[in-house]
């Protein structure tokens, strides 16, 4: 799943590869990703996008003040392209492709744009045309961006203060945190040397202090090495630069215990023993039950 720094270098890919470029169109051709039909997504062709934003895991193209929100949800990603002038029409159904956004000729003659795909059978990815980008409950609900110079230490305290939630699931909720999801939370946690399972309001100050030091600096050094990247190589750089995340099995590249994981109905989470749970490995609950 794309999370805050691969949609924030998705940001700035398109920064400099769309902004001042007229659309010409926007082809849907997974209907059940566009969420919205006022104002209509035709309503974009002849738009110049003004410029990029991300909020969260979301990505906002402006296009003189009427606003293209998409988030790619688990399996989408975006796919940009030199030259769609060639490109043939795709029926519904018919493959990954789910939304095609074709931008105005430039002075060499080739019709760049971008594609958002979707693998997989459960289509979450979705497409927003609105005027005002709080508009879509995804983004009007999220909490504050920890990239932001107002996620201080003493923010962070105030969050965690008096919730009773495990750590790895406070991380993961964008209407507390917005941005960080199931990877990325796995790394904060072992940089922080915590467990997953701790609960956040039994943190002490300096534990708040670790973490906030664990969320800023993963995700700024995530984001700096994706800086400059076109947007087909973010995901590999992604998996490059995983310490605990999709590596059961192997060694911890900081104390060399074998990284472990727990299943849950629809994801897993990874860890080291030895870094986060003081050497000793978590009740992987799903495992249990089918051992009953």
């Amino acid at each position: 799943m794309p999370e805050l720094p691969e949609v924030e270098s998705l940001t700035h890919f398109l920064r400099e590869r769309a902004v001042g470029r007229t659309v010409l169109g926007v082809d849907v051709v997974a209907i059940q990703a566009l969420k919205t039909f006022d104002p209509p997504v035709t309503a974009l062709g002849g738009l110049t996008i003004a410029g990029v934003r991300r909020h969260g895991k979301f990505l906002d193209l402006d296009c003189d003040g009427l606003h293209l929100v998409i988030h790619l949800a688990r399996a989408g990603w975006l796919r940009w392209r030199d030259d769609l002038s060639g490109a043939k029409p795709v029926r519904p159904g018919k493959g990954p492709l789910a939304v095609r956004v074709r931008l105005a000729p430039d002075e060499e003659g080739l019709a760049p744009g971008f594609e958002l795909t979707e693998a997989g059978t459960q289509k979450r990815l979705a497409v927003y045309v609105t005027k005002n980008p709080d508009d879509v409950p995804g983004v009007a609900a999220l909490g504050p961006d920890p990239l932001d110079e107002s996620f201080t230490v003493e923010a962070l305290k105030r969050i965690v203060g008096g919730n009773r939630t495990q750590i790895k699931g406070l991380l993961r909720d964008q209407k507390i945190i917005a941005g960080i999801g199931n990877a990325y939370s796995d790394e904060v946690l072992h940089a922080a040397k915590m467990s997953p399972f701790k609960i956040a309001a039994t943190l002490t100050d300096a534990q708040i202090a670790d973490l906030h030091e664990a969320i800023v600096t993963t995700l700024r050094d995530a984001v700096e090495r994706a800086q400059g990247l076109a947007a087909k190589d973010l995901k590999a750089e992604k998996k490059s630069g995983l310490r605990v995340h999709n590596r059961t099995g192997q060694p911890c590249d900081v104390c060399g215990d074998t990284i472990r994981e727990v299943s849950f109905a629809d994801s897993s989470l990874q860890y080291c023993p030895t870094c986060q749970t003081g050497g000793k490995p978590l009740a992987d609950r799903r495992l249990s039950r089918l051992l009953k």
